[in-house]
């Protein structure tokens, strides 16, 4: 990979990023509900303005999200600030902002004709985010053919050499398939699903092994390692959270252990968020949390996890007993 890219990361961003997908607004996926229920565009563009004012550099978002709209209101918010941040974003899904829907662009995610399309979609998110290259650049899809993952990639090269991208990388939670991608000179992260809910021991040694940067997704469980929901909250239909997987993969293993876990996570005065925030850093030097964030008091509250910095190893390792994991 690029070393640069790396260490234009390491310069550039805070140990923490900002997630973008919450202020996307209301949208489906496939015909399920993939946003976070209605938001207010001005509230979301002061917690943008919010996370950069303490310190936040790195802005996660995608075209999926609100079928643009969160890339329309993360270059709005930033503005000029721009300059001084390093924006991600994500393609490989047919997105209609008409109609708020995004859908795959064949039966088959595996085989979808995604490399056709690459320009005009990296076109279309330079265009929302109001920029003239795009930091990180990230395949959406999570499963995908290989022979054609290495075609996407030569193409992915191609887009850095004509200055729309300085880098890319893979959402996906494979590390076969990162390490596809890992080939290319300019590849420079993955991002993958990675909290006290979800470990990913492989996906951690991958990031070292090949020097890519580890953007967590989920770092908050959807918002049940803060301690604002229990078992038996309810969401509004339109909420993603109402999807099984979201239940599954989060609520359930959250809610059983917080007690167990609220001590760890809020020792020397950090708020639980913040602990599961420090969580990922004491697992590696590589990881950059990207927790979605709606609102300007919420912006602080992650932003000043960073003043805490990691778990300690045992700490750490208490956790993992909790969770039912190999110490």
């Amino acid at each position: 990979m690029d070393n640069g890219t790396l260490t234009r990361m390491n310069e550039r961003t805070s140990a923490l990023g900002m997630g973008c997908w919450a202020i996307g607004g209301e949208w489906t996926f496939l015909g399920m509900p993939a946003g976070w229920g209605p938001t207010d565009d001005a509230q979301s563009v002061r917690a943008v303005q919010a996370a950069y004012d303490h310190g936040i550099r790195l802005f996660d978002t995608a075209a999926n999200y609100g079928c643009g709209h969160s890339e329309e209101l993360l270059g709005r918010a930033l503005g000029s600030r721009r300059q001084d941040c390093l924006i991600s974003t994500k393609f490989g899904f047919q997105v209609n902002p008409e109609t708020k829907t995004v859908t795959n662009r064949s039966d088959d995610m595996r085989t979808m004709p995604v490399a056709e399309h690459l320009v005009d979609e990296c076109d279309a998110s330079l265009r929302r985010l109001g920029t003239d290259v795009i930091d990180v650049y990230f395949f959406h899809v999570w499963d995908y053919e290989p022979a054609m993952a290495e075609d996407l990639m030569d193409r992915l090269e191609r887009l850095v050499d004509a200055g729309k991208i300085r880098s890319y990388g893979w959402s996906t939670d494979d590390p076969q398939l990162v390490g596809i991608f890992a080939a290319g000179r300019h590849c420079s992260a993955v991002q993958t699903n990675l909290s006290v809910a979800v470990d990913q021991p492989d996906m951690l040694a991958l990031c070292a092994d090949k020097e890519l940067a580890a953007f967590n997704r989920g770092p908050l469980a959807m918002g049940f390692l803060t301690g604002k929901y229990d078992a038996s909250t309810q969401f509004p239909a339109n909420d993603v959270r109402t999807r099984t997987w979201a239940v599954d993969t989060f609520q359930k293993p959250v809610t059983r252990h917080l007690d167990e876990l609220r001590d760890i996570l809020s020792e020397g005065g950090r708020t639980l968020a913040q602990g599961a925030l420090a969580y990922l850093w004491a697992r590696s030097e590589r990881n950059l949390p990207i927790p979605g964030i709606r609102t300007a008091a919420q912006a602080e509250e992650n932003a000043r996890a960073m003043e805490f910095g990691p778990l300690t190893a045992e700490s750490v390792a208490r956790i993992h007993r909790i969770m039912g994991r190999e110490v």
